[in-house]
Formats: C-alpha cells, sequence, structure tokens
C-alpha cells in the first residue's frame, strides 16, 4: 500500500514553519495515541502514519531529502518504524520532546522541561490539643510546644559541610531524572541515586547528615475561636516542617479536643443543662439558681412543673463560630423522687395521696386505660 504524502498527513503545507508542524502533529497525536484509543487499530495507525510524518519533516536533513526524492529519500531513516519503535532523531529530538509532552498531558500532567526543580515542600504536620468547654464557647490562645524539621543551623539548608554547594549528579546529569526508550515510548522515572534532586552533597553536614533539615523543639500560640467544636481542626500555615533546597514548609493542623463539662452538654450552638427540684418545687413553683457559661442566674420554675419539661435562657450558650450570635441554654427540668422517708414524711405522703387526683398527667393516662379494658 502507497503512503500518503506526509504533508497531506499532517495537513500542512511545505513552506509551514516548524512550529506550525509541531502543532499538527500534535493535535493529531493527542486524538490518535493508543491510550486513548484502546483496541483501536485504525486509530494506532493514524498515530504512526503521523508520528513519521512528523519525524521527517521537523529533522531539516530528513525534510531536505523527502522534499527532493520523496519517501524514497527516507525510508529506512525514519527511526526504525517497521521494527516497532521510533527513533526520534535522538532523545531530546523536537519530536521526542513533544512526544513528552503528550505522554504527559494523556497521563493527566505534563512533562517538565528543563529537568526537575530540587525545591520540595516540607511534611504537613497535626498535633491534638486539648481544652475545657468554656474555653471552646469564649476561644482561647494556647501555648503548644511541637518537634519538627527544621532548616539546619550548621549547613543552613545545603546539606553539605560548613554549607558547601552540592554537586551535579553524575548518573541523570542534573536532570533528576532517567530515560529509556521503550517500543513507542521515552519513559522517564526518578534518578535513584539523587532521588530526584539531581544534586549530590559530596561531604555531607554531621549535624543533619545532608538532608538540609534537623528536629528543633519549638512553642506557637494558637489561637482557638470562640464556638469550635470537638474534632475540628485549625490550619497553622507554614508552620509544619521546613522545604528541602528552599521549597516552602509545610502546614501544621491542630486537632481540637475538648474536656467534658459537669453540668453542660452541648449540642450545636446549644447548651443543655439538668435542673433537679423537689416534688414541692414542682407544685408550688420556686425560685432556683442555675448554672451558666457566664456564671449562676436565678430562675423561676412556674406551679406544676412535669418533670422533663425544657426551659430556654435565651443567648446563654455558645458564639456561633465564624458569625455572628449566640446560642441558648436548655434547662431540662428533673423532678426528684426522695429514696429514704421517715415516719413523718411517709404520714404526709399518705395525706397526699388522697388528694393526689388533681394530677393531669397520671389521671388522664389511668382514665384511657379503663377505657380501653372496658
Amino acid at each position: 500500500m502507497s503512503k500518503r504524502d506526509y504533508y497531506e498527513v499532517l495537513g500542512v503545507e511545505k513552506s509551514s514553519s516548524k512550529d506550525e508542524v509541531k502543532k499538527a502533529y500534535r493535535k493529531l497525536a493527542m486524538k490518535y495515541h493508543p491510550d486513548r484509543n484502546p483496541d483501536n487499530p485504525e486509530a494506532e495507525a493514524k498515530f504512526k502514519e503521523a508520528s513519521e510524518a512528523a519525524d521527517v519533516l521537523l529533522n531539516e536533513e530528513k525534510k531536505q531529502k523527502y522534499d527532493q526524492f520523496g519517501h524514497a529519500g527516507v525510508d529506512g531513516q525514519y527511526g526504525g518504524m517497521g521494527q516497532g519503535g521510533f527513533g526520534f532523531g535522538g532523545e531530546y529530538s523536537d519530536l521526542g520532546d513533544i512526544f513528552g509532552d503528550i505522554f504527559g498531558d494523556i497521563l493527566g500532567g505534563g512533562r517538565r522541561r528543563g529537568g526537575r526543580s530540587r525545591a520540595r515542600p516540607g511534611n504537613d504536620l497535626q498535633m491534638e490539643v486539648g481544652i475545657t468547654f468554656e474555653e471552646a464557647a469564649f476561644g482561647i490562645e494556647k501555648k503548644v510546644s511541637l518537634a519538627r524539621k527544621a532548616v539546619c543551623d550548621d549547613c543552613h539548608g545545603s546539606g553539605g559541610k560548613d554549607g558547601t554547594k552540592p554537586i551535579g549528579c553524575d548518573m541523570c546529569g542534573g536532570m533528576g531524572e532517567v530515560r529509556r526508550q521503550q517500543g513507542f515510548f521515552t519513559v522517564a522515572s526518578t534518578c535513584p541515586k539523587c532521588h530526584g534532586s539531581g544534586q549530590m552533597v559530596s561531604d555531607p553536614c554531621r549535624k543533619c547528615n545532608g538532608e538540609g533539615r534537623s528536629k528543633k523543639n519549638v512553642d506557637l500560640a494558637v489561637k482557638v475561636p470562640a464556638g469550635i467544636d470537638v474534632g475540628q481542626r485549625l490550619k497553622l500555615t507554614g508552620e509544619g516542617d521546613a522545604g528541602l533546597n528552599g521549597g516552602p514548609s509545610g502546614d501544621l493542623y491542630v486537632v481540637i479536643d475538648i474536656e467534658e463539662h459537669e453540668f453542660f452538654d452541648r449540642d450545636g450552638f446549644n447548651v443543655h443543662c439538668e435542673v433537679p427540684i423537689s416534688f414541692s418545687q414542682a407544685a408550688l413553683g420556686a425560685e432556683v439558681e442555675v448554672p451558666t457559661l457566664e456564671g449562676k442566674v436565678e430562675v423561676r420554675i412556674p406551679e406544676g412543673t412535669q418533670s422533663g419539661s425544657k426551659m430556654r435562657l435565651k443567648n446563654k450558650g455558645i458564639q456561633r463560630l465564624g458569625a455572628y450570635g449566640t446560642g441558648d441554654q436548655i434547662l431540662e427540668i428533673h423532678v426528684e423522687t426522695p429514696t429514704k422517708i421517715g415516719a413523718e414524711q411517709r404520714e404526709f405522703f399518705e395525706k397526699l395521696a388522697e388528694f393526689e387526683d388533681s394530677t393531669p398527667m397520671s389521671k388522664g393516662f389511668f382514665d384511657r386505660v379503663k377505657e380501653f379494658f372496658h
């Protein structure tokens, strides 16, 4: 089967610039790449055809021979397509460079040109800080201590003894990655000798063993905002481990733990508190003193209050996190039953029992029971 004209394959003119040829090839390669068209022989064939055409037209010597003699001038010189591989005129030819970009785009991230940057960000750190119920409600500045990796004081981050500078890695030539040809693809992997940095330390710093960082204990002030809840995290930007080779520091995440309170339970920004009262207080009503986050307050218990009744104290709860307003305090009334009574108290309760038909809940309940079994 006769080959198509290379200019026709790429859809360019003989007068097209090298950038125009690159652009045309990249568009076709992205469209017909085998990774995007699995089990599609037609797409694979078009991909090979476009790569063959670009390999010739992007090489000045091959292009000149092709323009003068046609396919006869370059057959057998375009990288060994018939043997299952692309030569691309050397590892750093125009086509190989484009192909590396395409391969990176298909895998989701483009290929880094000019080697890898030595700068690496530091690790993020996490720690737990315990605070009281009141501190969570009103906010507090908490002092914390942690050990993190900081720039080495002796080598100032260079990793070399007495601050000496690193040298280029002799395995990857300072690129941070090594490459090898596999069929259609040029495969790049992290250099095993320099671990991707592209540089080596000939005489390591004794304090940090050539890392450029060493452990250091630091004290920090953490501003805990009012209204924070258990399990929530605070982010302290740049307070994690120091970066490598001038890279940015990581972040510190502070996880909040809140101590249980003797009187209060939390429900969002509301505070719940159980208030015990006696039979007589429930029946006759009373003024009782109850705790709040802001101190004690007196509350009027209405006569005839039932156990389990709830009362609301407006704006006596927790400040809303990052917003205006405050929750409420919910009082749940618990009428206590005496566990030990004397003879005089027993006589009193027996007398009281004669008048208990005035209790609305029990009267209604037993009336319904009688009707149910009638």
